[in-house]
């Protein structure tokens, strides 16, 4: 920029003070105070906005190459999955394909018994031996209950009037 010295800007307020006059002089000089601090600040604004801008196109680069990292360490867990699924699928199709049925045991072989059979479904119901009139006659709690249900089951009961 324009470089002032003290003596440049000496001259230039003794300059000012006779051209404008004593009257005048600091009504001037507080409005281009304000002029030079808009200048500023609309300079730094730019600035701003061209840092802004800069900053933003190299965020959009490492987007862009973060982006081209992921997808090509993507495609190389795939190949990998790939290559892994087609060796189990040929080990299991070459296991599957040497056993024959001649060397599973048959239902004979095994005195009878037949292969698993799963257990039927109420084994897991749970029957207790006490009976259910003495459970009711003792009181034992057969369910869980809220709280509410609790008191609204044990509050006494109104006398009809």
């Amino acid at each position: 920029m324009i470089d002032f010295g003290f003596d440049k800007l000496a001259l230039i307020g003794a300059v000012a003070l006779v051209v404008i006059g004593p009257e005048r002089l600091p009504r001037v000089a507080r409005t281009v105070g304000h002029l030079l601090g808009k200048a500023q600040r609309y300079v730094s604004d730019v600035k701003a906005e061209v840092n802004r801008s800069i900053e933003l196109e190299e965020l959009q680069k490492m987007k862009t190459q973060f982006e081209g990292a992921a997808r090509d360490v993507e495609q190389s867990i795939q190949k990998e999955v790939d290559t892994a699924n087609n060796a189990f699928q040929t080990a299991w199709s070459d296991d599957a394909g040497s056993l024959d049925s001649a060397a599973l045991p048959s239902s004979d072989s095994l005195g009878g018994f037949s292969t698993y059979k799963p257990p039927k479904k109420n084994w897991r119901v749970k029957r207790g031996a006490t009976p259910l009139w003495y459970k009711q006659r003792q009181g034992v709690r057969r369910h869980a209950q809220s709280g509410a249900a609790r008191v609204a089951r044990f509050r006494p009961r109104r006398q009809a009037q």
